[in-house]
């Protein structure tokens, strides 16, 4: 079976829905183990490597939601572009992409479970649900990682927790994040002001790929920072009130931007990038992502007439790199053809959602923004 017969198709990837999600994308926890009295990855040798593949390959199979219907596969089977478009998907890391023979994926039919073997620890598992759903993600990927307990001998310190690669997931191991769409608050120049706040209280604002990333499309991820030290109870609950409080910024924001200078101001920026998407002839995907990100707040505003979440959600997948490549009907070898191919699809696409309107400010607070 290849990755794009395995795949959720893209249509019904975005469909997917969960509370307060026209802020909050999605919801990850995930959490980094190692195996006792063998070098991490980075120190291994190939045998090594091979070695802890087989072993946690054995041991996936018994978690009931991957050994039925999921896909287990080496990284070395995969080729570029699969692993780009998981790394799209947020299935897998920028750097376990670049892994080959002595590493592999273990991912559910429902794409919110996925394992990566042998990245920077011998394991991270994580899960990730639509919308604000730490908690519920939290609970999921503890079940996995209490079945593979029973079968895999972790690492673990008294003193210090499960052993890590790095330093700073050193305790619990665990990663509690989510990407948050927060157009409003960059619009406002707010942005840089809420990372900060942030930080001060030991979390991190990162863009859309995390750590070292760009905030591409208006996307961030808020994420826990300490991991030793503190309960996973604890990680969960702070990132939780954290959320809220982005939520409730980025809302406030929104009512701002619609009563200010009678929307003028936001149906400028969006009229722009409605313009642009309708007209271009070529466009990458960094530019398009950003110009989505405006057509999505429209969309949720109510100025488009047509609009449809979904429908922008989708285009936001479809054209990133390895979604275009690998759905594409056409051979698309360069990234001059990428452009152009994507300029046609966004043309196409975005004529659906209507031209922008004004909205009246008495019905902000009945759309739910």
């Amino acid at each position: 079976m290849t990755l794009s017969e395995f795949l959720m198709p893209t249509k019904e990837y975005t469909a997917r829905r969960g509370p307060m999600d026209k802020i909050v994308l999605s919801s990850r926890v995930r959490l980094a183990r190692n195996l006792f009295q063998l070098p991490f990855p980075a120190k291994a040798k190939k045998s090594v490597h091979l070695k802890i593949l087989n072993e946690i390959k054995q041991a996936v199979q018994t978690i009931p939601d991957i050994s039925s219907e999921g896909l287990i596969v080496s990284m070395d089977e995969l080729s570029n572009n699969d692993k780009t478009v998981l790394v799209e998907r947020h299935l897998i890391s920028r750097e376990h992409a670049k892994r080959g023979a002595g590493s592999g994926l273990a991912i559910n039919k429902e794409e919110n479970i996925s394992l990566m073997i042998n990245e920077e620890d011998h394991l991270r598992m994580q899960a990730i649900f639509p919308g604000s759903q730490v908690r519920n993600a939290w609970k999921k990927i503890d079940s996995i990682d209490t079945l593979l307990g029973k079968v895999l001998n972790y690492a673990f310190h008294p003193q210090y927790g499960y052993l890590t690669a790095c330093p700073t997931n050193l305790g619990t191991g665990i990663r509690v994040s989510a990407m948050l769409h927060l157009p409003g608050l960059v619009l406002r120049d707010q942005i840089n002001q809420i990372i900060n706040a942030v930080n001060k209280i030991g979390l991190a604002v990162r863009g859309i790929y995390g750590e070292g990333s760009a905030a591409l499309g208006n996307l961030f991820q808020a994420s826990n920072q300490m991991t030793l030290g503190i309960t996973e109870e604890s990680i969960v609950s702070k990132l939780e009130k954290v959320i809220n409080a982005l939520i409730e910024n980025e809302e406030e924001a929104r009512r701002h931007l619609l009563a200010e200078k009678g929307q003028i101001t936001l149906l400028n920026h969006i009229g722009r990038a409605y313009g642009i998407l309708s007209n271009a002839y070529s466009i990458d995907s960094q530019e398009a992502l950003n110009y989505l990100s405006l057509i999505r707040l429209g969309v949720d505003l109510g100025i488009f007439p047509h609009g449809d979440r979904s429908m922008v959600e989708e285009l936001f997948l479809f054209i990133q790199k390895g979604h275009f490549q690998l759905f594409s009907k056409d051979s698309l070898s360069t990234p001059q053809q990428r452009d152009i191919a994507r300029a046609s699809l966004l043309r196409e696409g975005i004529l659906k959602f209507g031209t922008p309107r004004q909205v009246k400010t008495a019905s902000s607070s009945e759309k739910g923004i």
